[in-house]
């Protein structure tokens, strides 16, 4: 559900609103309407040093050696000095005297490093040359000139070769391998001894753009002499904060917040649907008059993730990671820690729906011996006779599904719709309302006997006329009749095109359920080949092959398992319910600053 707010009105000096933000910064409970981003160049400066703040809080946290810039420098020189080591032993060290004397003679050095295949004997006939190693790859020679001829007449190019000699070269090395050890010391001494001082100096930075931005959002009136400013609270925090208010002499207004102040959103709901509310803020957050969809969205997802999954052993798989991700120190496979929960929950979802589909690590349990009937006779294993023909059980479940989640969505937009525009606005929902889920009901009870031929015909008839009548004829009351007829009639062709698309994409929950299972037991096949009829040394390759294979499924149903079900509300839910998500999450002025 949605947390009532409370709309705050606050009378100020301008020369007072700052003190003011810091004070209501402490209680943490005021979201107060300001700038989103940087709007001027003071607060650009704010924005901009905190940000180097946080990116240094992130290189000091993982010790990260290739973002730290001095340790950076050091590593590249070291790379180069051992480069030129490595070339220097194929040469070796020169006499400097002689290379001196060559020079004071008009000589020249040049040195030139070749492929083996490009160079030919033939030059040490033309020029003066004296090779000084060869390899498998490349030939390395010294060719002697006079600095007056140039060298243009021989067409390959020189080499550098490090003046240094190789001992110089190894001091260099040395010392530089040092330098960047005693930097990689001194980085996690550093976070050690400073990284909480750079955190706080970060939350501080992030406090001051965040009172800058709340002051600068005002509107300044009576001459710039008084700021007023809005803020939205939660309404059970009223008497406490009004307390508070009232020790520090400020002037205020409050009132109950209405969907036209557009006030932040805080989600509240039970333990359950607390842990799907991450979700919902993946798509965005309601407005004020919408409904809280978390409460619906909660148990569905966890069946369309557990259909998708299909396997009970996965399920606990997840429930053993969801409690390491809670009771272990240190452990945070891909940012999951602060939803063991959510893990948790949809691994027991997993179990369940699992042992429905007859599926434990790829095993089908329908045909295992030990498994009791009564539970067998519940496992949605098999086919079903529909109309002459057969069917998986397990697809005919999810179709069911789809159809009521659709049904589901289309009271709910109906009710929403009454409730925010009224009754009027509305009228054309309700007729596809009764149209679609009446007709369901209705057809539902007939075929189990419960409507004798005559109730149904009678239910029928009522059902159309008033489906009817809603749609095309009063679906905008004080319109033009042709009108509302051309927009039932458009309104029916999107229906008609839309719902049949929106129910078979619920199939998939039956198609990756059904693949992950039968990927699992192509894994378990394959190393019962291996295994043999009389195994010994062919156990450490059963299990390789099972633990590998069943990893790799158990990843990959993982990520489909996220992926559809997140489809199948945003989309198919979502757009049937009528759901925009255009809300803005509750953010009060705190000095809780999280680093992210």
């Amino acid at each position: 559900m949605i947390t009532k707010m409370t709309k705050y009105t606050f009378l100020l000096m301008s020369s007072d609103t700052a003190a003011f933000l810091h004070d209501i910064q402490e209680l943490g409970v005021l979201d107060i309407t300001r700038s989103r981003k940087p709007v001027d160049a003071a607060s650009g400066k704010l924005y901009r040093e905190a940000e180097v703040l946080r990116k240094e809080i992130d290189i000091v946290e993982r010790c990260d050696f290739s973002r730290d810039e001095q340790h950076r420098s050091l590593s590249a020189k070291l790379a180069a000095a051992e480069e030129a080591h490595a070339e220097k032993l194929h040469w070796g060290d020169v006499d400097v005297e002689k290379v001196k004397a060559l020079r004071e003679a008009g000589c020249r050095l040049n040195y030139h490093k070749v492929p083996v295949k490009k160079f030919n004997p033939a030059w040490a006939q033309q020029y003066a040359i004296v090779e000084i190693d060869r390899d498998d790859k490349f030939v390395r020679f010294i060719r002697v000139d006079r600095a007056s001829e140039g060298s243009n007449n021989f067409q390959v190019a020189r080499t550098h070769v490090a003046v240094e000699s190789l001992s110089e070269l190894a001091t260099q090395i040395s010392a530089l391998r040092e330098a960047v050890k005693r930097r990689e010391e001194a980085m996690i001494i550093r976070k050690e001894e400073e990284l909480s001082l750079i955190r706080n100096a970060y939350a501080m930075k992030v406090q001051e753009l965040q009172r800058y931005l709340a002051q600068n959002g005002s509107r300044l009136v009576a001459d710039d002499y008084i700021s007023v400013l809005t803020g939205f609270a939660p309404t059970e925090n009223d008497a406490k904060l009004q307390a508070e208010l009232d020790k520090k002499s400020i002037y205020y207004l409050c009132e109950p917040a209405t969907a036209a102040d557009n006030p932040p959103i805080q989600l509240k709901n039970n333990w359950f649907a607390r842990n799907f509310e991450t979700l919902t803020g993946m798509y965005g957050m309601p407005v004020y008059d919408e409904f809280d969809p978390t409460p619906v969205l909660a148990p569905f997802f966890l069946l369309f993730w557990s259909f998708c999954m299909g396997d009970a052993g996965y399920g606990l798989l997840l429930i053993a990671l969801g409690l390491l991700l809670r009771y272990k120190e240190g452990f945070d496979l891909l940012g999951l820690k602060k939803h063991w929960r959510l893990v948790t929950t949809l691994g027991v979802g997993t179990f369940f729906i699992g042992i429905l589909l007859g599926t434990f690590f790829g095993i089908d349990l329908s045909k295992v011996s030990w498994i009791p009937e009564g539970l067998r006779k519940l496992m949605l294993v098999g086919k079903i006779e529909i109309g002459g023909a057969s069917y998986d059980v397990a697809m005919v479940a999810a179709i069911a599904i789809g159809v009521f989640h659709i049904c589901l969505a289309m009271i709910i937009k109906a009710i929403g719709i009454t409730k925010r525009a009224g009754f009027k606005e509305a009228i054309s929902v309700w007729g596809w309302v009764i149209l679609i889920v009446g007709g369901l009901i209705v057809a539902g009870l007939a075929l189990t006997n419960v409507l004798d031929e005559t109730a149904t015909k009678i239910a029928v008839i009522a059902i159309g006329v008033l489906s009817v009548l809603s749609i095309f004829i009063f679906n905008k009351p004080g319109r033009n009749p042709l009108l509302n007829v051309g927009a039932g009639l458009w309104d029916t062709y999107q229906m008609a095109t839309g719902l049949l698309g929106d129910v078979l994409s619920y199939i998939r929950l039956y198609a990756l359920g059904l693949a992950g299972g039968m990927l699992g037991a192509a894994f378990n096949n394959l190393g019962q080949m291996v295994l043999g009829d009389n195994p010994t040394w062919q156990w450490p390759f059963f299990l390789l092959i099972v633990i590998i294979g069943h990893a790799l499924n158990f990843a990959m149903s993982c990520l489909g398992a996220f992926v559809h079900p997140l489809r199948l509300t945003f989309v198919e839910y979502f757009k049937n319910s009528g759901y925009e998500g255009k809300g803005q999450e509750y953010s009060p002025l705190s000095n809780q600053i999280e680093n992210k």
